[in-house]
């Protein structure tokens, strides 16, 4: 099988559009029925929504826990959730598989967890946003938003400081099975970290 991968000079937002029109293709063209994004505010999944109209592909956003940027809050908006939600787009807000609890140790006594070590690798060889992909399919299989088994295939979208500059296909898996994940194909992402 020869497939080709697009590649961004920098990472970043400003390779959203182009993210989204490579996921909405990749989805139509192999029959994925399942898309993860990561989105802060939400607008990542809701330009997603729009690519994928008129598809039963479903679109699972994955957006910050509660208490990321102020206790107690959630840093998306009410109004976009509400939006996101009459759109059919099942919402995630959960803690990062990536760090959770282990960041409070990590923050309170120093040092890294195992967790930690594994996102720091994984955005050092491939980048935020791949490291990101990878969380929220963890986090999406965790709560049950998406099938996980060796015949599942997902795209898994995520970026850098907002947007998109990452989509790959993955065969998901739950966080306490994290070495049956597969990253399966690359769509894209940016060569400079």
């Amino acid at each position: 099988m020869e497939q080709s991968i697009t590649y961004f000079d920098t990472p970043g937002k400003h390779n959203t559009d182009e993210v989204v029109a490579i996921v909405a293709r990749t989805v139509r063209e192999r029959g994925i029925r399942h898309v993860v994004v990561a989105t802060t505010s939400g607008s990542t999944a809701l330009r997603l929504s729009e690519a994928l109209k008129g598809t039963d592909v479903r679109i699972v956003a994955v957006t910050l826990k509660y208490g990321f940027r102020e206790e107690g809050k959630r840093p998306m908006s009410e109004e976009c959730a509400a939006e996101l939600e009459r759109r059919g787009i099942t919402l995630i807000t959960q803690s990062h598989a990536l760090s959770g609890v282990e960041r409070s140790f990590s923050s309170e006594l120093g040092g890294a967890s195992r967790s930690e070590v594994l996102a720091a690798a994984l955005k050092s060889l491939f980048g935020v946003g791949f490291k990101v992909a990878v969380e929220v399919t963890l986090m999406a299989a965790d709560t049950g938003a998406i099938p996980v088994g060796d015949d599942v295939e997902v795209v898994a979208m995520g970026g850098t400081h907002g947007g998109a500059d990452v989509a790959c296909i993955m065969r998901p898996a739950h966080t306490n099975h994290f070495f049956k994940m597969q990253i399966r194909e690359i769509l894209c992402m940016p060569r400079h970290k």
